[in-house]
């Protein structure tokens, strides 16, 4: 008996998630009929052999022990929406920032698009605010520290907003 598409589909990804967690980067972009990773907190595009090799490589550079956790799976007409989590430890530079020895976990969806049974991109979605306060380079909008670092840095922007509000009171 012929697997269905969404079989053939689900096996794809289950082999690219697989090598991509066990580091093995060539398996892991083979899943693909042509390479591409879109990160949309970044609108990072990474096509083809080199640029999805590069990514990874970085990936592993900033966070070697990194892995994602699938916890969910949906199917979609032209893709796979798989609902998990990375984790890591910021032992290496990553994308200039010096390793700070701290751990990330944080939540992340990732959509697997398909043509027929052929992957063609793999689209990342989270928030980058997350990652960046667990390694302690961004703190919380909505903390007192927080909300004073963005008056400090942003004097414009939120005295604008503050006379804004002012005025519609």
């Amino acid at each position: 008996m012929m697997p269905s598409l969404r079989q053939m589909r689900e096996a794809t990804v289950l082999k690219h998630m697989e090598a991509e967690n066990a580091h093995d980067f060539e398996r892991c972009i083979e899943a693909f009929s042509h390479p591409r990773y879109e990160i949309v907190a970044t609108g990072e595009v990474w096509d083809g052999h080199s640029g999805v090799s590069t990514l990874l490589h970085e990936n592993k550079k900033g966070f070697p022990n990194f892995h994602f956790h699938a916890e969910a799976m949906h199917y979609a007409d032209d893709a796979i929406v798989v609902e998990g989590r990375f984790t890591g430890t910021h032992d290496g530079n990553w994308r200039g920032l010096p390793a700070t020895g701290r751990k990330v976990d944080f939540p992340l969806i990732i959509v697997f698009q398909f043509e027929e049974e052929r992957m063609v991109c793999e689209r990342t979605y989270f928030d980058i605010g997350t990652p960046l306060r667990q390694l302690g380079v961004a703190r919380d909008p909505n903390s007192r520290v927080g909300k004073m670092a963005t008056a400090l840095n942003h004097p414009l922007v939120v005295g604008k907003a503050l006379i804004r509000s002012l005025f519609r009171g």
